[in-house]
This record gives structure tokens, sequence and C-alpha cells, in this order.
């Protein structure tokens, strides 16, 4: 949806006016050539093919797009998003009532009407054919008809076929491909996940016609044998071309476009192009240059400015230390709220992001981040009128100010010390620094080396005397595992307290900095994928004489007590002179902490009883009670209270998100604050929910210049190599701004930063909007069933019971044959659209009526039917083991088979499992890495298929197990296509480049970078920013560098959808071919 509907305009519209519109997009000009339609602004348009006034079609809050007209130029049919998902509507091209044709929860796109105009083609994952070999993703659409007057949709075809163009006969089309997960907006990459065009013919085959890396898109036929594209070809921008299907390699340029790329292309029968270049439209005679289309638009010009909740999604928060109030930072603004009550006040009123918020030690002051000087700087707010209110909370008006003078230099993350002298912050991204709030002088207290990200920081905390601070470290070349350090202050020395190798992190200081906390994985269980593994809360103690009391039992420290209370009493009658120099002295050096540097090590001790996935731990003042928050095996956080002198260990609830815990200056109050704030007694265990309520008018303009910016700031300073790949990006950049008057939400604004982002040539980036959440939303549930998609009686003909879906169990009749005649009373016609009786029925006992042709008798089952992210799992399993059962079949039992989904801990775990269990007694096995999306694998999958038989185990002359045990010692081949991404292109670069086998499949593409998916003040919004490259001995990057296979060979989409899987076959055969061959 363009707009919440909870989101109030403050204003009226402004006095409606024509102006001229950037950012038109899903051009499409009409058969006669009379008109062109398009989408601005997330509404469709027409205007005369000529120019001038603009007819707007669609005026609702949904979002708009991909407009297709009929053959006779009377009907449009486009998506709409108004029901929380896109789907199909029809529309009079002059306008009028718009008509709902499809009602899936998943996203349906049309494509083209059917060349009689009586149906329109869609793209949508809904069901492939039951005998189909491709992978379930829901990237994988396929093709269906719907007939204009409304009715039940039919599957055309089962793979995906996007921009479908008829041929003149109406019996063949041409299409474009859908490959892998590379973003559709990305340019300039020749690798194999680049589309290509392709021909289906009245006989069912399909063929490629333009098969070569780089892009080729968006195919418009002319005739029986010519054809219209875009292609990125010839070291140009994507520009249009012309080819035959009978010579398809002999493309000529039409279009001769610099710099940006043409987008949607269309053609009126009269040989008249309709495309859009820089973000306007132009049309092109035959024979003639193109000519920009002069639009005007009447824009009802509706304000930017809404009145916005204050939401949950906080990015950042502290306690006051007097714990009376919270501030926290939301949507980019500073705000206050009090602890006691709902009063909430906002201090900052930018449209650039706050964040980082701190209070000073005698709270009186809050200091933050802000971007608003076009760069990271620190600021400071106070009350303007201090002696006429009593806090920030119920403060009216602030005062704001600079900590820093704006300069080419970037400040983040500020933090006071307790004594309130000093201010830590860091410096250029990476570099720990100190300012002295009396003399204003700086002390940089690292340089960069101990943390060479450039996100903007690390965690660190000041200790209570000042004196030192605590952060986290990457040390002697170990990226990303961390090490907690402590720096003094004084001289900068830095000492590193773990030295693990493991993730030690989220250093804090604990019993008055007798202690310093910290998490550790050393103990807990591992994550194969690097990081994510079980933690523990460990201590190291500054001194030896806290480490000794720590070790005392409970009857021991009480002794130690009850002793040290005598010798208090034994000081008190020291004459007064003596004791009043005695307490002078101390005055002076109060609160000083003891850190014995030697033997430190010596002094780090496990707190925790059990590792768990930590996500915060904190400890009471007294040193006696530990609470912890661990993910919730459901959702959300377990709190968890854990005595270690008394052993006791007690679970006191569970919390919603992943909250982290704060506390007052004297930990009297301990909090937990995230998307719900709450108050800890840290005696009793006792929860007390906070609540605020605010608004905040939101310039969604503004907001989005700001984003535009963040984006290109932060891509310019975070990309892997500095050069970004030789783009000009401040050019860019300026080229792309100028399209943000013109865009009005966050579908067009995430396309926008795709295309962008798509010039650097680069995987792991582009925008990505989540989509406007709500209750009213539609939610297609599935009864985890496949049906017959060539039966066209009344009801649903099964085909297949899903394995552990609802209809799977031991009482349910429902066999391959049965049809499903009623759901919830409701008959099943032809025409029905059965996806309108599973309409949010996800979870609830829904009534199906069912019957058996075969023996006559009609039943009812009363089932649960599932959500679509359930049944999508389901067909993954099903998936995989319908694959292990072919490479039995074709393997006559010899081989095992394992499908490893993505680059991370459960995979290697369930593939460890099969591996080394159900399939150790065989001779080899295939590695089946299609559709991995990535993550971080490709160490322990190298070590893990990398074994060498050395010995073997024997008992009395029975082999009983060769070694080693825990890796495999056979051969192997690695099946892989083009939708293996990030480390699916590095994992089978290291299983060749190690030589432990043959990579079998089509080509990878070069996508083997690490990303920073930043989140932006609108949490809807993300973009990517690949951070670290994988670089090889000859100074080349893995990034863009296509990986081949050694046996390369295509599924064919015409087989694949009837169960023949060619790639896995060829795997098989190549793998037994080897064994066989050591056997001679």
């Amino acid at each position: 949806m363009k707009k919440l509907a909870t989101i109030l305009a403050l204003s009226l519209p402004l006095a409606a006016g024509a102006t001229t519109p950037l950012w038109l997009r899903d051009i499409k000009i009409s058969s006669d050539g009379s008109t062109v339609a398009f989408c601005y602004k997330g509404d469709i348009y027409t205007v005369p093919a000529t120019g001038g006034q603009a007819t707007r079609l669609t005026a609702t809050e949904a979002y708009e797009n991909v407009p297709v007209w009929s053959p006779d130029g009377t009907k449009i049919a486009y998506a709409s998003d108004r029901n929380g998902n896109f789907d199909v509507y029809v529309v009079d091209a002059k306008g009028g009532t718009p008509k709902r044709l499809t009602f899936n929860s998943a996203n349906e796109l049309p494509e083209s009407f059917t060349p009689d105009g009586k149906s329109v083609l869609f793209s949508a994952a809904i069901q492939a054919p039951v005998e189909s070999a491709m992978f379930p993703s829901g990237r994988m659409t396929q093709v269906y008809s719907v007939p204009v007057a409304g009715g039940a949709a039919t599957q055309v075809l089962g793979t995906p076929a996007r921009f479908i163009s008829w041929l003149p006969d109406g019996k063949s089309f041409l299409y474009e491909d859908v490959k892998g997960f590379e973003s559709e907006w990305r340019k300039h990459h020749t690798s194999s996940v680049t589309r290509d065009i392709w021909l289906l013919g009245p006989d069912g085959k399909h063929t490629n016609l333009t098969m070569r890396g780089g892009e080729d898109l968006n195919p418009v036929a002319v005739d029986a044998d010519k054809f219209l594209f875009l292609s990125e070809r010839d070291g140009k921008t994507i520009n249009v071309y012309e080819a035959s299907v009978s010579n398809p390699s002999s493309a000529k340029a039409l279009t001769d476009f610099k710099t940006h790329p043409v987008r949607f292309l269309s053609r009126a029968n009269s040989g008249k192009l309709a495309f859009g270049y820089d973000g306007e439209i132009y049309t092109m005679a035959p024979g003639q240059k193109p000519v920009k289309l002069l639009v005007d638009v009447v824009d009802d010009a509706t304000p930017d400015v809404v009145k916005m909740p204050v939401g949950k999604n906080i990015s950042s928060a502290s306690v006051s230390p007097d714990g009376k109030s919270i501030a926290f930072t939301w949507r980019g603004n500073v705000f206050v709220t009090s602890t006691d009550y709902t009063t909430t006040r906002q201090v900052t009123t930018t449209p650039e992001a706050e964040d980082d918020v701190v209070w000073s030690n005698d709270g009186k002051a809050l200091y933050y981040t802000s971007e608003r000087d076009g760069l990271y700087n620190i600021y400071k707010a106070t009350m303007a009128r201090p002696d006429d209110e009593p806090d920030f909370a119920h403060a009216t008006t602030f005062k704001e100010e600079k900590v820093f003078s704006t300069d080419k230099h970037e400040r983040a993350m500020p933090k006071v010390s307790p004594d309130g002298k000093k201010l830590a912050f860091i410096l250029d991204r990476n570099i720990l620094a100190v300012k002295d709030l009396d003399s204003g002088k700086v002390k940089k207290l690292t340089d960069g080396s101990t943390y060479r990200h450039r996100n903007g920081g690390f965690p660190y905390t000041w200790s209570p005397d000042s004196k030192w601070i605590a952060l986290e470290i990457i040390d002697r070349k170990h990226d990303p595992y961390t090490d907690v350090a402590i720096i003094n202050v004084e001289d900068g020395s830095m000492t590193n307290l773990t030295n693990s190798g493991y993730f030690d992190q989220t250093p804090r200081w604990v019993m008055g900095g007798k202690a310093l906390m910290f998490l550790s994985e050393r103990y807990g269980m591992r994550n194969h994928a690097s990081w994510g593994s079980q933690m523990d809360v460990m201590l190291v103690f500054m001194n030896q004489e806290a480490y000794d009391e720590w070790q005392l039992s409970k009857e021991d420290l009480e002794i130690a007590k009850n002793a040290a209370k005598n010798d208090e009493k034994k000081d008190d009658k020291k004459d007064d002179k003596k004791k009043d120099d005695k307490k002078s002295a101390k005055d002076d050096d109060d609160d000083a902490m003891t850190v014995e540097l030697a033997g430190i090590t010596d002094r780090i001790v496990r707190v925790t009883p059990q590792s768990t996935y930590l996500n915060d731990a904190i400890l009471t003042a007294d040193g006696e009670t530990v609470y912890y928050l661990s993910d919730d095996p459901d959702d959300g956080s377990q709190l968890w209270k854990y005595s270690p002198r008394e052993e006791e260990h007690k679970l006191v609830t569970t919390v919603a998100g992943m909250p982290q815990f704060d506390s007052d200056k004297d930990s009297k109050t301990l909090f937990l604050i995230g998307s719900s704030m709450k108050k800890l007694d840290p005696a009793s265990a006792k929860l007390t929910p906070i609540s605020y309520s605010a608004t905040m008018p939101l310039d969604l303009g503004a907001e989005r210049e700001y984003m535009f910016d963040n984006m290109a700031r932060e891509e310019a300073a975070r990309f892997y190599v500095e050069d970004m790949h030789g783009v000009d990006w401040p050019a860019m950049t300026k080229a792309y701004r100028r399209f943000l008057p013109h865009i009005n939400n966050n579908y067009d604004f995430a396309e926008m930063l795709s295309e962008i982002l798509g010039e650097l040539n680069v995987s792991h980036t582009g925008g990505r909007y989540s989509g406007a959440s709500s209750s009213q939303a539609d939610r297609t549930a599935s009864l985890g069933l496949l049906y017959d998609l060539n039966y066209s009686g009344s009801g649903l003909k099964v085909s297949e019971v899903v394995s552990k879906g609802p209809f799977a169990t031991a009482k349910s009749k429902v066999a391959p044959g049965v049809i499903v005649e009623k759901i919830n009373g409701t008959e099943i016609t032809p025409d029905t659209d059965v996806a309108v009786l599973l309409t949010d029925l996800a979870g609830k006992s829904t009534l199906v009526s069912l019957y058996d042709p075969a023996a006559k008798t009609r039943w009812d089952e009363v089932v649960k039917p599932v959500s679509t992210g359930r049944m999508s799992s389901l067909l993954y399993d099903r998936w995989v083991k319908q694959r292990a059962a072919d490479v039995d079949r074709m393997s006559n039992g010899r081989l095992g088979y394992v499908h490893i989904s993505s680059m991370d801990d459960g995979s290697f775990r369930k593939v460890y499992s099969d591996l080394l269990g159900k399939y150790n007694d065989r001779e080899g096995v295939v590695i089946d890495i299609r559709w991995n999306g990535g993550g971080r694998l490709h160490e322990d999958i190298e070590v893990l298929f990398s074994g060498e038989k050395y010995f073997t185990q024997e008992v009395r002359g029975v082999e009983t197990c060769d070694m080693p045990s825990r890796r495999w010692n056979k051969p192997s081949i690695m099946l892989m296509a083009e939708p293996c991404y990030s480390n699916a292109h590095g994992t089978p670069w290291v299983y060749k480049h190690k030589g432990i086998g043959k990579l079998v499949g089509m080509p990878v593409p070069g996508t083997m970078t690490s990303v920073n998916w930043v989140r932006m003040i609108d949490p809807s919004l993300v973009f990517g920013i690949p951070v670290i490259g994988y670089r090889l001995p000859d100074g080349s990057f893995l990034e863009n560098q296509q990986l081949e296979p050694d046996v390369k060979v295509a599924n064919d989409p015409a087989t694949i959808v009837k169960g023949e899987d060619i790639q896995l076959r060829t795997a098989v055969e190549e793998l037994l071919k080897e064994i066989d061959a050591k056997r001679k």
C-alpha cells in the first residue's frame, strides 16, 4: 500500500496543477499507436502518443503498475496491491470501475492478453506441475490465464516467462527468462545469471535466442521472424536492438543512448515504439530517431507531511542516571519518555537521522549522532528552561548545539565518562577517540587497525572510574572474530583480555569496576556459518582480591564480610585526627579501580551454567545475580535469572523482540529496552511495563531526500574497493537525485535505489521494500494438496497429498484422485477461484467436503490449512526427497545425495547427518547447491568433503570404521547452476580450487562478496553495500569472476516440468564414471 491507513494528513491538499513528470515507469503503447500507458507515483496514466495532458486511470491509496493493453486497445490490465499483495485488475482504457481478476496472495503480475483479447496472462508462483523437477522457489513463477470476464485461472506454462509477446500465429510467443537471485535492475554484468530471450513454439519447444553473457530483455515480436528487444551489448548501456528468430546473432542496435538504460520497450502495429529513458517517455517511428514525449500530469499535490504515531522500531535508547527517563531514537529523531508515565517529548525535528543517544553523567544533557551536516557529527541537547521544568520528559523546549565544528571528519557514537569530564566517540568510522570537555583537546586511543570495517563503529564502554575503556577489537588479522580489550585512557595502552580465536564481545563493566563482563562462544555449540553460536556470560576480574572473593562459597563470603566489619570497628577507635587524615586521603581516590594486568587472563571465569543463544546479560550491583536474555525457540527472548554462588537458575518470563539491558547509575533498577520497554527489579525479578505515547509530524519527501543522500554517502564510504568499480559516483547520484520530487512511495523509491546501485555492477546491492503491513491483507492458506492442473471439472482433483501437510494424517482418507468439492460449505465450480475460499484460513478449523469417484463416496474432513510459508517448506522437503530418490534409482543405490539449501549452520548439520549417517556406506555422494543464496560455509564444506582415509578401525578382524570418521573420505561431485549466489559462488570455487571433485551444471555468476544490508530510518526499506571482497593471489577479486563447471549442462524448460533433471542425471553419470575408472 502507498500509505498506511493510520497516517493522517496534517494539511489540506495544495491546489492541483500541471507538472512535467519524471520517473515514468512501465511504459506501454497501444496496438493502434494512439496512446501510451505508464505508471507515475503509483498510479496508471494514459497520454496521447503525440504528447500532451495525461489521464489518470487509477486513483486509490494502493500502488498500481505494470499496465498491459488488450489487442484492440479497449482495456488495460494492471497489478494493484490494494489487498496487501499484487493482484491483476482490468479497466476500460478510457476509465471506469476496475474489475479484480485474481485473488491469490502470491504476487500476480500481468504479462499479456491472449491474442483474442478474452483472457489475461499473468505470472505467479502458485503451483508448479506435480511432476515438475524445478526447484520450488517463489522466484520460479508459472504463467496463468484468467478470463477478462472473471473466473478461475488455468495454468499455461509451468516455468517462468516474463514480458510475453505473441507471434502472429497466436500460438507462439517470445519471453524473457528468470535464472536466479540477482537484482533485475543490475547493469553491466556479463554472467550466467543475466537474462535471455526465448521462443516458445506451438509444439512446446523452448529455444534460447540470445544465449550470451549480458542482459537481453523485454522481447517484442514484429512478425513471424523479426523481433525487438533491449540489450546491453557493444560496450554500451541498455539500448533497443532488432534481430530475427532465424538468425538471432545478427542483432542490430536501433538506438544509441549513453549512460542510462532504456527500459520498458513496447511497439504499436504501425511499428512505432515507446520506451523509457532517464525517467521520461520516448517514442520512435520506423527509421527515425527517438523523440522525447512531452507529458503533462495534473498532480493533486497531496502533502508529504503526515502525522505518525511513534512506534516500536527504536534504533537506540539510554536510561537516565536517575532511572526516571529513557531517551530513544525513532524514525531518526530523539525522544524522551518517563519511566513511570506515558509522557513523551520529541527533542529533535530533522529529516536527517539522529542515533546513538546517551545521557550526560548528571542527566542534564543528551548527546547523539546526527547527519544533518551531511556527515556524522555529534550534537548536544539541553533543556532550554532547566530552572522551570523538572526533566526532559516534561520540558517544553530544548537547546541544541554542535559538540564539534563541521569539517571533513565524521564523529559518532558519543559516550560521556562517568565523571563528566570526557567524551569518547568514534572518529572517521573506526577510530576510538576522547575529547576533554574542559580543554576541548582530542586524543586518539586507536588508529583504526583494531577495526577495519566502515559501518560506523564498534561496542565500547567507560569504566566506573573514567580511567579505562573496554572495547571490541579484531586482532591479528582474524576478521570477523572479535576480542575484548581495555585501554588506559591516560597513556593509551591497550590490553587484549581474551585472545581466544572465538567471538568474544559486548563488554560491560560490573561490580563497580571490579570485573568486566562479556559474552563468549568458546564453550557453546558452534555455528558452522561463523556467527550465531551459543554463548556464555563471562567475567574477567581486574584484580586478584576481586577474583578471590568471587571464588568464595556463600558461607565463606559471610565470614569474610563479618571479619571486614570487625576491622571497621577497630578503625573507629583510632583518634579523630588520624581518621580525618585517612578519610581525606581516601576521598581523593575513592572511586579509583585497582587494575592488575599481570595474570589478568587467568582471572577469566564462565558465569552461566549452560550455553544459550544469548542476546544480552547484566550483573546486579552486588555481583550475586546475573540476568540474561536468550532466544526463545518460538519467538522473542527468554529472560533468565541465575545466582552463581547459590547455583539457582530460573526462567523468569518470555519477552517480545530482542531487547537489551540498561540500568540507572547505581544499578538499583534494571531496564529492558527495545521494541517493548520494561523495568526490572533486580531483587524480585518483577517486570513493570514502560509505555510511551507520542506523535510526530513527518515530511516524507524530505525523509526520502535524506535516505537517498545517506545511501549515497554510505555506499561511497563502505564499498569494498575505493574506486567503486570505476563509476563516477557523485555524477551518478546527481543524475538520480532529480527524480526524488517525483517519487511519493516506497515501491518507486526502492526501485530507484536499485537502478542507481545497479550502475555499480556488483552483487549484494539494490533497494528493497518489505511492503506496508496491513491486518486487512489477503493471506491465501493451503490445504497441503497438489492438484491435477489438467482437470477441468467441478472441484479440485488431488494429485498428491504433501507429506506433513494437513491431510497427511492416519485418519484422513484423502488420496490421489479424490475431488475436493467444497470448502466450508461453498461449492467449487469450474469458475471458482479457490484462493477466495482459502483466504485467511491458515491455522483455522476448516470443513472440506470430498468425493472419491472410484468408490463413489462422499465425506467431510476438518483440517487446519497451513500458511503459504509453511507450504513452501513442505515443498522444499518434497523436492529434496525426490532428488535423493532419483540419485538412488539412477545409481542403483551406489550414491548418496545431499542438498545444501543455504550456507548456514542448519544446512550444514543436515548435510553432515545425512552424509555420515544414511549415506556413510555409499561409494560417493552428489552435493547439490543449486538455489543456494549464500551465507558463510565454504571452510566447513572444504573440510567435510576433503577427507582422505589414513587407517581403518578394526575389532577382531572386522572393519568397523574408516578414519577420519567425521569427514567424507570418498568421491563426491558438486552440482551448481546460475541461481547460486554469494557464498554459493565461493564454496564451489574452493571445492574446485582444492581439487576435491568435479563441478557439474551451469556457470555460477561471480557474486562472492560480503554485504551490509542497511536498514533505513523508514524500517520498511533496506539497501545493500558489498563491504568485503575476496582477493586471489593474483590480485583480482572473486566478485564478477564467473565460475565455470567442469561439465556444462543446462536443464530444458520443456523437460524439467515433466520431472527430468538433466543436470542431476549428468552428475550421477560423471561420478559413477569416476568411481568405476578408479577401480580399473
